[in-house]
């Protein structure tokens, strides 16, 4: 039986959570193009199948340490997930923490 949208996302932010780089991967298909908008710490990008979801991911992981990270409310139109939420993080080549509410679509 193929999951809803809304699982998969659910699916991938609990493996993102739990740090576990091969369940966040396994979540996204070989199709997949993310488009990050960027940060000073984490730089734009345009990231394609699973081997760029992974490159995100890990770019992630090394630059910062997640304290704290909840999606808040899904909002759900036929395939398309929307998910705002929030992050606690800190910076590893600074310490400096930042703490941001975020809005992603899948």
């Amino acid at each position: 039986m193929k999951n809803s949208a809304k699982t998969v996302v659910e699916n991938m932010f609990a493996a993102f959570s739990s740090g576990d780089a091969d369940k966040f991967v396994a979540t996204v298909s070989d199709d997949t193009v993310w488009i990050y908008h960027g940060t000073q710490i984490i730089p734009k990008g345009r990231f394609e199948n699973k081997a760029g979801v992974r490159a995100f991911y890990n770019n992630i992981m090394e630059r910062t340490e997640i304290i704290h990270f909840e999606p808040l409310q899904y909002i759900v139109e036929d395939n398309m997930v929307v998910v705002l939420g929030r992050e606690h993080q800190k910076v590893k080549r600074s310490g400096r923490e930042l703490k941001q509410d975020w809005v992603q679509i899948y």
